[in-house]
């Protein structure tokens, strides 16, 4: 058996298909952790929802914030943005089934393991002022919410910037949102764990004062990975912590990249968006 980790599809299912091909994956056998925004921007996200659910048992899926973001559209009354691709999901006869689907994938997995040392994914990283027990704990209280009878009201008004950082007394629907926020948006915070949600570029984006989330030390020794952050091209320079960077932009012109989890082996297919 052999698992793999692949970095943010985006409706690629082309080239999702074909690097599934390249790997010779077989669902009976290997397995994959995909690291959130199935759906969005690519033209095959109705395509992606339905392969990576055919997969069952053999995926394991975090939700990023396009994922969220069709939620929020089809349960929360958000509306769809000028560069969104999800009329086909919209208008799809098992519309419900995949959004139930959707919705029910948690922010977090990892191996089980009770080490520090321990190997997870999220889709945009972990806060390092979250000790991994912390941060596990905190993504199932908001799995719980966006899964039970309260995920309409939460979905309605998820969207926003504010709290920006981190603290225990947070309450109700801003306690939520940092969560969400910190496991689907992150890319630059500042030392006491802000975070800036305007910098979406490369490192040299970074606004004074304010560096990537994986540069930051952390008193454990976990194994992250994340997609969410294409302009990093699957590099984490200068990282403080063993931080694996997934998304390589297929959608915008790169590729899909999937990470063997044990040789450490990149394989990618080349994008074939237009």
């Amino acid at each position: 058996m052999t698992t793999y980790a692949i970095g943010d599809l985006q409706g690629c299912h082309r080239e999702f298909v074909a690097l599934l091909e390249r790997l010779s994956f077989d669902p009976r056998r290997d397995r994959l952790w995909l690291a959130g925004d199935l759906v969005n921007r690519g033209p095959g996200s109705l395509e992606c929802l339905r392969e990576v659910r055919d997969l069952g048992e053999a995926a394991r899926v975090v939700l990023g914030n396009h994922d969220l973001h069709l939620l929020a559209v089809a349960r929360g009354g958000a509306s769809t943005k000028r560069s969104d691709t999800l009329d086909d999901i919209l208008a799809a006869p098992d519309r419900e089934t995949l959004l139930d689907w959707l919705q029910a994938q948690p922010l977090w997995v990892d191996d089980d393991s009770d080490s520090d040392r321990r190997r997870l994914m999220t889709h945009a990283g972990v806060l390092p002022q979250w000790s991994l027990d912390k941060a596990r704990a905190l993504a199932r209280e908001a799995e719980a919410v966006l899964g039970g009878g309260r995920s309409g009201s939460f979905l309605e008004c998820m969207y926003g910037n504010s709290p920006s950082r981190w603290d225990d007394s947070l309450e109700g629907i801003d306690r939520l949102r940092m969560i969400v926020n910190a496991f689907t948006r992150m890319r630059f915070i500042a030392a006491d764990g802000t975070l800036d949600f305007d910098a979406k570029e490369g490192l040299d984006s970074a606004p004074p004062g304010f560096h990537p989330w994986f540069t930051y030390p952390r008193e454990d020794d976990p194994h992250i990975l994340f997609g969410h952050w294409a302009a990093l091209q699957g590099q984490t320079p200068d990282t403080a912590v063993r931080a694996e960077a997934l998304d390589t932009g297929c959608v915008w012109g790169g590729s899909l990249t999937a990470l063997n989890l044990d040789s450490g082996q990149r394989i990618s297919e080349p994008s074939q968006q237009d």
